[in-house]
């Protein structure tokens, strides 16, 4: 297995600049695992393919208006772009400007003052603000949009989930940008019942993987966060031969995560505990990658991938590397929209 395996051209026509509107009406691709079959709908027919005491799982993280301006002691612009907390005042965060050294300061207007404590890797520094930067967001705050994304948005909640919550992502999971209030109503409704997880998205999600050898690469650590409500959702579902529903591929990430804290490794012998999942909360660096076995998602709703990332390398574990790139060569045919505000698929 190699990195290059994981790749595709794709025209920069293809990357969606804007959100589709309203969120529901974006196209959506059915790929049947088993039979390789395509099919091709709107996002709000997603509906027709979900049963009664079906799970569909959620990531309720909410997106950081974390790209903040401010200016150095002699003047000069500085960009910061806050990745992770570390406690009250101090953030490790990616720092845009010159001669930012330990012990330098930078004022945000009508906010606090920031100082560089500590390099860390490449432009990223650990950053101790003077007071509590949350409280500032809705005046300095912007919404950080991915690099390939370059038209303004317009309402900076069209990068937000419908049933976000828990404040704490760099990046927003983009395969639930498609829920309406009106569609998550018209799937309980139906008998489809709705779970919760949290993962605060990192940058890292979309960088390529460098190394040659993707089983080389050092994936990035989230913190997430599986409920015991959630739990017991979810191995009552697989109790009652429901299907768990995964919304993106943190909501992925969650869930194997969760199981994987239900496995007792013993020397020689895997033993698996009564249940699917327990309740789990804490940081997760779960590499998944072809040859792994999915402990709990038995359907996955996500969006179309970067080539070479750690998502289309998930993806390709659940659909099987073959299938995926042929289903992504059709998708660039028939002019679906890829990344973020793109179109979705359905992997059955």
């Amino acid at each position: 297995m190699k990195t290059s395996d994981f790749d595709y051209e794709l025209p920069e026509s293809s990357i969606a600049q804007t959100p589709a509107e309203p969120r529901d009406s974006s196209r959506l691709l059915v790929l049947n695992r088993a039979t390789g079959n395509i099919e091709h709908k709107i996002f709000r027919d997603i509906i027709d393919y979900l049963k009664p005491n079906d799970l569909l799982v959620l990531n309720r993280t909410r997106v950081i208006p974390a790209r903040i301006f401010a200016k150095k002691e002699t003047g000069g612009r500085v960009e910061l772009l806050l990745l992770r907390r570390r406690d009250e005042l101090t953030w490790e965060a990616l720092v845009g400007g010159k001669g930012l050294r330990v012990g330098k300061k930078a004022q945000i207007e009508d906010g606090p003052q920031a100082e560089i404590i500590e390099i860390l890797e490449g432009s990223e520094r650990l950053i101790k603000f003077s007071e509590p930067i949350e409280p500032y967001f809705s005046k300095v705050g912007n919404v950080p949009l991915p690099p390939y994304i370059h038209e303004k948005l317009s309402d900076p909640e069209r990068y937000q989930t419908v049933y976000s919550r828990d404040v704490g992502s760099a990046a927003a999971p983009t395969a639930g940008l498609h829920f309406t209030p009106q569609l998550l109503d018209m799937l309980k409704e139906k008998g489809v019942k709705i779970a919760y997880v949290t993962l605060h998205v990192g940058l890292d999600t979309f960088a390529p993987v460098t190394e040659e050898n993707p089983e080389e690469h050092k994936i990035h650590t989230e913190w997430c966060e599986l409920s015991q409500e959630t739990a017991d959702l979810i191995n009552e579902t697989k109790r009652t031969s429901g299907r768990v529903i995964a919304v993106g591929t943190t909501s992925v990430r969650t869930l194997e995560s969760a199981a994987s804290q239900t496995i007792d490794y013993r020397p020689l012998t895997v033993h698996r505990l009564s249940s699917t999942v327990s309740a789990f909360s804490g940081p997760t660096d779960i590499y998944i990658l072809p040859g792994y076995q999915f402990q709990v998602v038995d359907v996955m709703i996500t969006n179309f991938h970067l080539p070479k990332s750690t998502l289309i390398m998930l993806v390709s574990a659940f659909a099987g590397r073959e299938k995926i790139l042929s289903t992504y060569e059709t998708a660039i045919k028939e002019g679906y929209r890829f990344y973020s505000f793109g179109d979705a698929m359905l992997i059955l």
